[in-house]
């Protein structure tokens, strides 16, 4: 496939993803360290394009990086309890001049039209102001926090009117408050608030790692149950802002690559994704297939189709079929599926069952959702007290032989099976015989 193709499908490929995101409400939070990264500007490129597709964007900025700096080159110490700083009135007015000189870069950022340039008619407008209000976080385990806030409330109403009009919401880790004092906010305590009051159907927390590491090995989404387990071995500020958002009904979080060009646009319009996602509901499960998954299975088994690997099936053949599939559906879209054919004996009884059309795509093999689907189809026959699963393969024998399958011959299929095996596709036979389920 060419560069052009490739392109090309990977955008229709996109569709889906673009339409269930416009209108929807996407909290981005970067770090002040992403703001002086040089990939910032192909962000700044990246959330333009989210705005002319028509997701309402709310962009939450940090600067802790530019305030310790600061802070540094007055001879300043930085105090911090936990993760949260200690501001006194000579850090605020250092906090307020960070914040102020990166809330205009920001706002300059997005204000670009080269007409040779990503930005070009984009129009994209940004509102910013007095829209958070805070309260003291005050003592502390003994500690006084100072200036340091909490958010006390949003202006949602001026918020939700901004992002009806088409602009970008920015907000800043500084709140007011009632007595027109001002206070320093974790911008990612901001950001997962923000998530919450205005019901955002994303929360992205941008960080230098493009992805979580556990035991040294990438992950690509946890579940809530998951990532509350990992965050006792791995301590990381946006990992807990992401825990904190899910479980105040957040649906999805993602943690992205500052670094990474393009990394935003790959984690919301790619089934792959580029970074880590925690999930608060199902965004895995296996189901029964309907009549309306059937475009979605012959995608996945046309290419074996074509390699020789399964036998073609009409689109009539799988609407009339239909009932014997099993998929795994990743977010709304099918990328595994697999049948299960009862196989009938002499007497009319059926105690056997052949697994046929086993498929998944290219970008989720390897993730054990092969053997997840598997379970699955085993309990399935149990429940109609089937006792015998049969496969007849060409080329995966190993795989299934690593589930438990054993190799037989033509004779050991049932009669009715057995005539009509194809001789000259010359399938390998395997065989599992399925005891009582152990709950797995």
């Amino acid at each position: 496939m060419t560069d052009e193709n490739a392109s090309l499908n990977w955008f229709r490929h996109a569709a889906p993803y673009i339409n269930d995101l416009r209108g929807r409400t996407l909290v981005v939070g970067i770090p002040g360290d992403g703001l002086e990264h040089s990939n910032f500007r192909n962000l700044v490129h990246d959330l333009a394009l989210l705005a002319s597709l028509g997701v309402r964007l709310v962009v939450v900025h940090g600067c802790r990086a530019q305030v310790n700096r600061a802070l540094q080159e007055r001879g300043i110490e930085g105090r911090f309890h936990g993760s949260k700083r200690i501001t006194d009135r000579e850090s605020l007015e250092v906090i307020k001049a960070a914040v102020g000189r990166l809330r205009f870069d920001i706002e300059a950022a997005f204000s670009q039209g080269l007409p040779d340039s990503p930005m070009a008619r984009s129009a994209l407008k940004v509102i910013s102001g007095n829209l958070v209000t805070a309260r003291p976080c005050g003592v502390l385990d003994g500690v006084d926090l100072g200036w340091t806030g909490t958010v006390r409330r949003m202006e949602i109403n001026t918020i939700e009117q901004a992002l009806d009009q088409g602009a970008l919401v920015l907000l800043s880790p500084l709140g007011t408050s009632l007595t027109g004092e001002l206070f320093n906010i974790n911008y990612l305590d901001l950001a997962a608030e923000a998530a919450r009051v205005l019901r955002a159907e994303k929360l992205v927390l941008f960080r230098e790692p493009a992805q979580l590491m556990l035991d040294g090995n990438p992950v690509h989404e946890l579940s809530i149950v998951q990532a509350e387990q990992a965050a006792n071995r791995v301590q990381s500020e946006t990992l807990r802002c992401a825990i904190q958002a899910c479980n105040s009904g957040i649906a999805r979080v993602h943690l992205l690559s500052y670094c990474q060009n393009g990394s935003l646009i790959q984690e919301l319009f790619r089934r792959e994704g580029a970074g880590t996602m925690i999930y608060r509901d199902s965004y895995e499960v296996v189901r029964r297939a309907r009549i309306t998954d059937v475009g979605g299975i012959l995608g996945l088994i046309r290419p074996l189709e074509k390699q020789g690997v399964l036998v073609r099936r009409s689109r009539e053949k799988l609407e009339a079929e239909i009932d014997h599939f099993t998929l795994v559906e990743v977010d709304g879209t099918p990328v595994a599926c697999a049948a299960l054919y009862p196989i009938g004996d002499d007497n009319g009884e059926t105690s056997a069952a052949e697994i046929a059309c086993v498929a998944s795509h290219p970008d989720f093999r390897g993730g054990g959702r092969g053997a997840k689907l598997m379970r699955h189809l085993e309990r399935q026959a149990r429940a109609v007290n089937i006792h015998e699963l049969y496969v007849l393969t060409t080329q995966t024998e190993h795989w299934f032989i690593e589930q438990g399958f054993e190799q037989v011959g033509v004779s050991d299929l049932p009669a009715s099976r057995k005539s009509l095996y194809n001789i000259q596709r010359n399938s390998r036979i395997l065989r599992k015989k399925l005891g009582q389920d152990n709950g797995s």
